[in-house]
């Protein structure tokens, strides 16, 4: 399949949030699922003074928006492995800043329309054109404008992703015409919105809308934005698009964020050794200008300092914290309130408290490295990615239960043992505190449960590779085409091996309870496109998958690979499979119950 992912940043080319990261690993991830994949971003100031010399310019464009044509330089570079295309215009690009000017709606505007206008100048025209925020929304209006002019667009499928609801894209109902060259019908079909008694436009709900399918960046996320709370006004538009729209847990690039190989960490380490981490927190203590108390916790938060990310809260609770037997460490940049007061806090809790808002991705992942735990008690939060960065260097998260932080940091309790961090439900500082008490009570009182849960956080996989899938189902259920009829079983094979090991984690757990000499055997045969039978085997080590069929396996199962993907991604249950006679089972019934769960994503069987 042919994608364009269109994205208004992408590291390491430029970033100011969580954005960047995801245009810079989940094209590729998309890539190694078999797909064609591009991505297409403006050529900011940044770009040109740090990467000019690995982009080449590859032509130029002539971009109409409303009544103007404007001259623009296309060029294009690579990242991981995907070609990335840069839209040059330095009247409107060639700034210090990526955002943040009173023209960005005309910026962006303008961008949106030229994505659209050289389609036709790149390798390929997609079959899924992929938008996210406001600030690329309107590439998807646009494109619905145009299909009926041009032909070669009209099978483009869209997809918008909202990372962040609360910046939508809201201006004056004059704009439609005058910025965005759009014809007034488009306010009542699509753009409109009423705010505070003014009529204005909103580019997020007209591209939410418009799309083909809408995603946002986690399953709980997307729930909450249902309720006024989260929806920031557009709940109602999310009730009506519910059908369309799935949450999908961002990822992480897991080479990238990998202790034992990170070159910008002072001392590598791994969950089998990981005694190069004593090494990074005392390199971060003597940046920090904290003691190196070798045996007291090292909290840190590395954001932007704003009111979303709880910053209110850690200053509630700060003088409660310094009588604790703990240092904490705060980097990020934001709101002079906030920068101002941790500077001044410096001074009060000297050799116990350090901050610096001179903030470098490098210095980040020190402070990830260094740490013990990470605090991130965001008021809420779509995603997050630092989270899981932290978690990669063994760093031990302290989260609110929102968003992406409650799909992916699982509390502690001490009647099971299980969880890889410790979260706290009500939005407030004395929440957050019993929360760190607790943190802090396991560290000093059950070390070998804290060593536990900080195998647990670097061995989590944070990767794309489930959600790069579930992307997958969801361009594919747009197109209406449905995998490739010419795909081999080589290519098949591939996917669902992927698939199942999405699956590993619940799967061992379930494996570990039973008995040592448990062993059950499945040859699945595959029917129509991708042809061919391979078996799994399921034991108290875990599962092994291999591509030729196994004499004398316990069962035989048979579907087609749609359903044997759907399954496993848990688009499709395997009771219902089974009770429509579309999977088929032979042999020992029992076990071939028990194998339509082990091989789909059914949890609550176990």
């Amino acid at each position: 399949m042919k994608i364009l992912f269109v994205t208004s940043e992408c590291a390491p080319y430029s970033k100011s949030g969580g954005l960047a990261d995801v245009a810079f690993s989940l094209p590729p991830a998309l890539k190694k699922a078999g797909n064609r994949v591009a991505i297409i971003t403006p050529y900011y100031k940044c770009v040109r003074e740090r990467f000019s010399k690995d982009i080449q310019l590859v032509g130029d464009a002539k971009v109409a928006l409303g009544n103007m044509a404007v001259d623009c330089n296309l060029l294009k570079g690579e990242l991981n492995g995907v070609p990335i295309w840069f839209i040059d215009n330095p009247a409107l690009f060639d700034r210090d800043k990526l955002y943040g000017y009173d023209d960005d709606k005309y910026r962006f505007a303008w961008f949106s329309k030229a994505v659209i206008d050289v389609i036709g100048r790149l390798d390929f025209v997609p079959e899924i054109l992929h938008c996210n925020d406001w600030e690329t929304a309107l590439s998807i209006i646009y494109l619905k404008d145009d299909q009926a002019k041009r032909p070669a667009y009209r099978n483009v499928r869209t997809v918008f992703t909202i990372h962040n609801i609360a910046y939508q894209g809201q201006f004056g109902r004059n704009e439609l015409t005058t910025t965005f060259g759009l014809a007034p019908g488009w306010y009542d079909g699509g753009l409109s919105y009423v705010y505070q008694g003014r009529e204005d436009v909103n580019l997020m709900k007209g591209a939410m809308l418009m799309a083909d399918a809408v995603s946002t960046v986690s399953p709980t996320y997307a729930l909450e934005l249902h309720t006024p709370a989260f929806g920031k006004g557009l709940e109602g538009v999310c009730d009506i698009i519910e059908s369309k729209m799935d949450g999908i847990l961002n990822g992480i690039d897991p080479d990238h964020y990998d202790p034992s190989l990170d070159k910008r960490i002072p001392c590598n380490f791994s969950p089998e050794d990981k005694s190069g981490k004593q090494v990074c927190k005392e390199y971060i203590q003597d940046v920090f200008g904290i003691r190196k108390e070798k045996n007291w916790p090292l909290f840190a938060v590395v954001a932007r300092l704003v009111e979303q990310k709880g910053v209110d809260l850690i200053k509630d609770l700060l003088d409660e914290m310094m009588k604790q037997g703990m240092q904490l460490i705060i980097f990020g940049q934001g709101d002079k309130k906030y920068t101002d007061y941790f500077y001044e806090c410096v001074n009060k809790y000297p050799g116990q408290f350090g901050f610096s808002d001179k903030y470098t991705e490098e210095m980040a992942a020190k402070v990830f490295a260094g740490a013990d735990f990470y605090l991130m008690p965001s008021a809420f939060e779509p995603c997050g990615l630092s989270q899981m960065m932290a978690m990669r260097y063994g760093t031990v998260p302290i989260v609110h239960e929102t968003g992406g932080l409650k799909d992916t940091v699982r509390p502690y309790s001490d009647f099971d043992g299980i969880g890889d961090g410790f979260s706290f439900s009500q939005y407030n500082a004395k929440a957050l505190m019993l929360a760190i008490d607790t943190a802090i009570r396991v560290y000093f009182a059950e070390r070998k449960t804290f060593e536990k849960i900080k195998d647990r956080c670097m061995k989590k996989d944070f990767s794309w590779k489930k959600s790069a899938r579930t992307y997958m189902k969801m361009y594919t259920d747009i197109c209406g085409n449905g995998y490739d009829p010419n795909v081999t079983f080589a290519d098949a094979y591939e996917v669902l091996s992927v698939v199942y090991g999405d699956l590993e984690e619940s799967r061992n757990e379930y494996l570990e309870k039973q008995n040592d000499d448990y062993s059950v055997i499945a040859q699945i045969r595959i029917e129509g496109p991708g042809e061919g039978t391979y078996h799994v085997r399921f034991s108290k080590e875990g599962m092994e998958m291999a591509p030729y069929s196994y004499e004398g396996a316990d069962v035989n199962l048979a579907t087609t690979f749609d359903n044997l993907f759907n399954m496993a991604t848990g688009a499709v249950s395997a009771d219902r499979l089974f009770v429509n006679g579309q999977l088929k089972v032979e042999g020992n019934i029992s076990k071939g119950a028990e194998l339509r769960y082990l091989i789909g994503k059914d949890q609550d069987n176990f």
